[in-house]
C-alpha cells in the first residue's frame, strides 16, 4: 500500500488516493513513519547483488542460477527471495528460441557410424565431444561458427568462426580442441556430429583418426541424434548473439564469441555440472581422480 501512495502521491496527492482505496490518510502515515523491517532492509542489501551477478553473466539468469551464485558468494538467502527480488528489478532469464539447420547431409562413409544414440554422458573429459555449425547474420554477410563440447563438463574444447561455411570452418575448430587437450590422452575418444558434409570431409575424418578419435554421426532422420552441441549453439544464439546484436562484421562477432566461451567454459553455472563452471567441474573430477590413485 505505502509502496503504491509513495509512487503515485506526487501526481494524485495522498489524500485522494486514500479515498479511492478507502483507507484512513493516518494509516498510511503512520505505516511511512514506521522503522523499516529487518526483511526490508535485508531486501534493500540484496538488491544491489541480485542486479550485479544478473549483469555479469549476460542478463540470461534466472532465479535459480542468480540464487546459486549468491551462494558461491557466501550469501545466505532463499530461492524464493531471489525470485521476488528478481521480479521486484523487473529482471528474468532468457528463453532459447529455434536453431536454424547450418549442415546438410554428405555421403555416408561405412566406417562412420552412430555410437552415441542419443546418450550424451560421459564418465570422464576426453571421453565423448559433440560438434556442430551455426550462422550469424552481420551487415556483411553471414558468419558461421563451429564449436566443439566436451560432453562430460559442457566444456567449448574447441571453436572457429569464419565468412565461410566450408570444411576449414570445423577443420580449424577441431585443430583447437586437440591443441586445448594437448597435455591429455585423446585416444578412443568418440567425436559425434551430425550427416554435414563439413564432418564427413577427407581431411577431417584423417585428423580425428590421427589424434586416435573414433568417428561418430547421428542417425538419419533423427531430429535428437545431435541434441547436445544444438543446446549449446541454441544457448549461443540465445544469450549472446541476438542479445548483442546487430552485428557489424567478421571481427566483431569472432572477439564478442572468445569473450561468451570464456564465461561459459570459466564461471557460467551449469545444471549439468551441479551448477558449476565447466572448468571447476572439471578441476574437481581430477582432484578426486588423484585423490583415488594416491589412496
Amino acid at each position: 500500500m505505502t509502496r503504491y501512495i509513495d509512487g503515485h502521491k506526487s501526481r494524485y496527492g495522498v489524500e485522494p488516493i486514500c479515498r479511492v482505496l478507502e483507507i484512513a490518510p493516518s494509516t498510511y502515515y503512520a505505516a511511512a513513519s514506521r522503522p523499516p523491517c529487518a526483511r526490508q532492509v535485508r531486501d534493500e542489501a540484496l538488491q544491489p547483488e541480485v542486479a550485479r551477478i544478473h549483469k555479469d553473466n549476460y542478463g540470461v539468469y534466472g532465479a535459480h542460477k542468480v540464487w546459486r551464485q549468491l551462494h558461491r558468494e557466501g550469501y545466505e538467502v532463499g530461492r524464493d527471495r531471489v525470485r521476488r527480488l528478481m521480479h521486484r528489478l523487473q529482471l528474468a532469464g532468457v528463453r532459447r528460441g529455434k536453431v536454424k539447420r547450418t549442415t546438410f547431409p554428405g555421403e555416408l562413409s561405412e566406417r562412420s557410424q552412430d555410437l552415441v544414440e542419443r546418450s550424451f554422458v560421459a564418465s570422464a573429459p576426453n571421453r565423448l565431444w559433440v560438434a556442430d555449425l551455426t550462422y550469424v547474420s552481420a551487415w556483411t554477410g553471414f558468419v558461421y561458427g563451429a564449436f566443439i563440447v566436451d560432453a562430460f563438463s559442457r566444456r567449448i574444447v574447441g571453436w572457429r568462426i569464419a565468412a565461410s561455411l566450408q570444411a576449414e570452418l570445423a577443420l580449424d575448430a577441431l585443430e583447437m580442441a586437440i591443441w586445448s587437450r594437448r597435455s591429455e590422452q585423446l585416444e578412443g575418444l568418440v567425436h559425434h556430429s551430425d550427416r554435414g558434409v563439413q564432418y564427413l570431409a577427407i581431411r577431417y575424418t584423417e585428423r580425428l583418426a590421427d589424434a586416435g578419435a573414433v568417428h561418430s554421426v547421428g542417425s538419419h532422420g533423427d531430429s535428437y541424434d545431435n541434441a547436445l552441441a544444438e543446446t549449446v549453439v541454441g544457448l549461443y544464439k540465445t544469450e549472446l548473439i541476438r542479445r548483442r546484436g546487430p552485428w557489424r562484421s567478421l571481427e566483431q562477432v569472432e572477439l564478442a564469441t572468445a569473450e561468451w566461451v570464456d564465461w561459459w567454459n570459466q564461471r557460467r553455472l551449469h545444471g549439468a555440472d551441479g551448477d558449476l563452471p565447466p572448468a571447476e567441474y572439471e578441476e574437481r573430477y581430477y582432484r578426486q581422480r588423484d585423490t583415488r590413485d594416491v589412496a
